[in-house]
């Protein structure tokens, strides 16, 4: 078994890219690895202080955060990155230099995100209020062969996503197949007993039950 892998969330702001990525940081605890999570928001506060939203600057933000991950995947380390990271040529760039480096890309529409905006950015960045906004007046390139694809639309729920990307990497040998102890928590204390039904049978399709 692989010890040290890299996990690449992408996907446009507020996918949920990080609460899927906090789920399965958990659950690889409880399976003994090492995990250290590199959200974008935070560093941004702190390794990529002073950066704009240029395409250079968020590139050198995106790279920054790739190779912290290729140093934490070499020393056995997984390390799991929650970013944006908007442009398909740099992403790449990463897979080529990480050995152990699975891509999960984080699908949602801007309508969907913009109606569950607490903030209401997105309904700005369309006004026109603000701009350099990814998905809206910048790109968002999205990955064309990621290892998983998951659906924060409505089709998942953040439980069902992080057990796809669980099972991609016990298929690929870089953790047991076990079960997640951490996605059933969280389908016991959200859903219905016809949610949970529903969803346990999904984690029994996918093996870990």
């Amino acid at each position: 078994m692989t010890t040290g892998f890299t996990i690449w969330f992408t996907g446009l702001s507020g996918a949920g890219k990080s609460m899927i990525s906090e789920i399965i940081e958990r659950e690889l605890r409880e399976r003994g690895h090492k995990v250290e999570v590199l959200d974008g928001d935070v560093v941004r506060t702190h390794l990529s202080k002073g950066l704009g939203f240029s395409r250079e600057d968020r590139d050198t933000n995106i790279r920054r955060i790739g190779w912290v991950c290729q140093v934490l995947t070499r020393n056995d380390v997984v390390a799991i990155a929650a970013a944006i990271s908007p442009y398909r040529d740099v992403r790449d760039e990463l897979r080529g230099q990480i050995p152990q480096f699975v891509e999960v890309y984080v699908e949602c529409p801007i309508p969907t995100l913009a109606e569950r905006d607490v903030k209401g950015l997105y309904k700005k960045a369309l006004a026109g209020e603000i701009g350099n906004f990814t998905g809206v007046s910048d790109p968002y390139e999205p990955p064309l062969n990621p290892e998983v694809v998951c659906y924060s639309d409505g089709r998942e729920t953040p439980a069902q996503s992080a057990a796809k990307v669980l099972a991609k990497l016990a298929e690929l040998g870089y953790t047991t197949p076990s079960a997640p102890a951490a996605v059933v928590a969280a389908v016991d204390s959200v859903y219905t007993d016809e949610e949970e039904d529903e969803v346990t049978d999904r984690l029994r399709d996918l093996g870990y039950l």
